[in-house]
């Protein structure tokens, strides 16, 4: 069956590791015909908008995107397009494995978890104004129905993945309304599903145990504030962003996405690392339905970390990003 699946370089090295995944994926023998859109800075510049409708529809017809990573301006200039995107398709499950790699010098080699953020609403709504001047009010949203969807999800998706435990991270006992409602929701939620064992976790303790002791949690959901800092924490325990894939998921679509930034240091050199967004891609066929050629790329690109001769910078090697993506595809080719 050909897929048509909407592309999205993305800024910085971007382009580089996206290239790259679209390599690997087309050597996996799956038949795509990739549709190409711009959005952000790219796009502002050439349309006047961050996120042209054409994107847009392309990702509604299609169903399917993958995306490279975005440049945000810090304190000033145009708003996240990633929760721009976000919202206007109302992708409201963030999905980020958190799995240890062969032969990736990490704490914890043996880590295998899910966190499932809430992608739509908490402090990320970006409803914010100033009161009077040098006072700053933000707002955060926290509602029933899409705290119960996002619980829906995460026992959804430990039902269908065969995960043993889900735990619920808050801080309802400062924000009793807010994290309040959020916990309310997951435990009400929790009841449909009585042989998946179910708990919760104050924010900050819930970081320290991650720290400290991170095997005695397997799915994790949690508002979107939370899942944004946690979910980074949790990268850097198996080596960092570069090697953490992701996917925003809703009923209008899914973007699978590298969860970094886009580097634009040393965007052109061609010596960034693609592994997350190739490991996106992994997470992509999947949901396309693609299993064997999901596995078939994952076993390849498992092989070449385990025998640890091509490796890119970030990991101590010298391989360029399209040294590794020959890599993969000589292993698919066997």
């Amino acid at each position: 069956m050909k897929h048509k699946i909407t592309l999205i370089p993305g800024d910085g090295i971007g382009p580089e590791i996206v290239a790259a995944t679209v390599r690997a994926i087309e050597a996996s023998g799956v038949e795509i015909e990739w549709e190409t859109h711009i959005i952000g800075a790219q796009a502002l510049e050439k349309y006047g908008t961050t996120i042209p409708d054409s994107t847009i529809e392309s990702i509604k017809k299609n169903k399917v995107a993958l995306k490279g990573p975005l440049t945000t301006p810090i304190g000033k200039g145009f708003t996240s397009v990633n929760v721009g995107l976000r919202k206007a398709l109302d992708l409201y499950a963030n999905v980020r494995p958190i799995k240890a790699l062969p032969n990736v010098a990490c704490r914890y080699p043996e880590l295998d978890l899910v966190i499932v953020r809430e992608n739509t609403e908490s402090l990320y709504a970006g409803l914010e104004h100033t009161v009077v001047p040098g006072v700053v009010e933000s707002i955060k949203i926290i509602t029933e129905k899409a705290s119960t969807r996002i619980a829906k999800y995460a026992f959804e998706h430990a039902k269908l993945h065969g995960r043993k435990k889900i735990t619920v991270m808050h801080k309802a006992n400062i924000m009793k309304l807010s994290d309040g409602l959020f916990l309310e929701c997951f435990y009400n939620v929790s009841k449909g599903y009585p042989d998946i064992p179910a708990d919760d976790k104050i924010i900050d303790n819930a970081c320290m145990q991650l720290v400290m002791r991170p095997e005695q949690f397997d799915v994790m959901v949690l508002e979107n504030l939370y899942g944004d800092i946690v979910s980074d924490l949790c990268a850097g325990l198996i080596g960092g962003l570069g090697l953490a894939p992701g996917a925003n998921i809703g009923e209008q679509g899914a973007v699978f996405e590298a969860v970094h930034g886009s580097a634009p240091d040393i965007a052109g050199q061609g010596i960034a690392n693609p592994t997350a967004i190739m490991m996106s891609g992994l997470m992509m066929l999947r949901h396309l339905g693609e299993f064997d050629a999901a596995k078939r790329m994952e076993d390849a690109l498992m092989e070449v970390f385990k025998e640890g001769n091509i490796r890119t910078k970030d990991l101590g090697g010298t391989a360029k990003t399209a040294d590794f993506a020959s890599a993969i595809i000589e292993k698919l080719k066997k």
